[in-house]
């Protein structure tokens, strides 16, 4: 795996992250292999050069345990924002796991969100860091369907699959939810599949869902997503073309109406919906400092 040099893994320290409450963030490869067509990280703005090639940062443990020793405030990492952690370069190299061990090591809490079922061999560890810290696994779920999964996120785990590994997380006592996002303008933009991902997530112990009904689409990324377009979903990107023009965010037709059954079906299930709840639910009893700030 070709790696690149950098000076700092760890990102400086934030109080009040409305993004799941993560204090800090944490990338520890550059560039994603799952293909999914619509990732926003393939924009311009990122720099990140042949984005499908996935590379390791040089020293990346020696620099992040460097950063742990001497950040003076513990909290919250993020890890998978920028790239999937558990990328299949991570079955060979074990980055992601050995960061983990660093976590647990200096007691930070840990966030992670994938689309890889591969994060199952790490269940041990986040049980371990879950007795100190707090835990939250996010896994990113935008159809029901294998079949659909297959195309717009080929290198990914199916979806059944990631149902199952939020099962097992779930049983283990693991704080789970889903990132169902972006749900995608004519392609899985229905009632059908909003309800099927709920049920489905609530027989798999699933404690949250965050949804974004629309995709955002700039630059680099939106060559490549209707170039997928045109090879999966013939005659679609003209409709994007006159629907949106260049706009950057754009919502699916539907979104009104979806987010209303959605927040219905949510309520009936007792799944969490407010970003509020579902910071406050896993950072329950995670030092006081933490929850003053929701």
């Amino acid at each position: 795996m070709e790696e690149i040099k950098v000076k700092t893994c760890l990102s400086s320290y934030r109080a009040n992250s409305s993004w799941f409450g993560h204090h800090y963030n944490l990338n520890i490869y550059k560039g994603c292999s799952h293909g999914c067509i619509y990732c926003d990280s393939r924009s311009d703005c990122y720099r990140i050069e042949n984005f499908d090639v996935v590379r390791g940062k040089e020293n990346a443990l020696l620099i992040l345990e460097k950063e742990l020793k001497s950040r003076r405030k513990k909290g919250v990492i993020g890890s998978g924002a920028m790239s999937d952690p558990y990328n299949p370069q991570e079955r060979i190299y074990q980055l992601t796991r050995q960061s983990l061990q660093l976590i647990d090591r200096y007691r930070f809490g840990i966030s992670l969100t994938t689309k890889s079922s591969l994060i199952e061999r790490d269940l041990d560890l986040l049980v371990q860091i879950k007795k100190h810290s707090a835990v939250l696994v996010l896994m990113t779920i935008t159809t029901a369907q294998d079949e659909l999964a297959s195309i717009i996120e080929p290198g990914a785990s199916k979806t059944s699959q990631r149902f199952e590994t939020l099962r097992k997380f779930a049983d283990a006592g693991i704080p789970t939810g889903i990132l169902m996002m972006p749900i995608l303008p004519f392609i899985n933009d229905n009632e059908e599949n909003i309800i099927n991902i709920l049920h489905q997530a609530k027989q798999s112990g699933v404690r949250s869902v965050y949804p974004a009904f629309g995709v955002t689409l700039r630059q680099n990324q939106r060559d490549y997503y209707y170039q997928q377009l045109d090879r999966h979903f013939p005659g679609l990107k003209q409709k994007y073309i006159q629907t949106f023009g260049e706009r950057y965010i754009c919502d699916s037709p539907h979104a009104h109406r979806l987010s209303q059954l959605f927040q219905r079906e949510c309520d009936h299930l007792k799944i969490m919906t407010k970003m509020s709840d579902i910071i406050a639910d896993y950072q329950s009893g995670y030092g006081d400092e933490q929850l003053k700030l929701f």
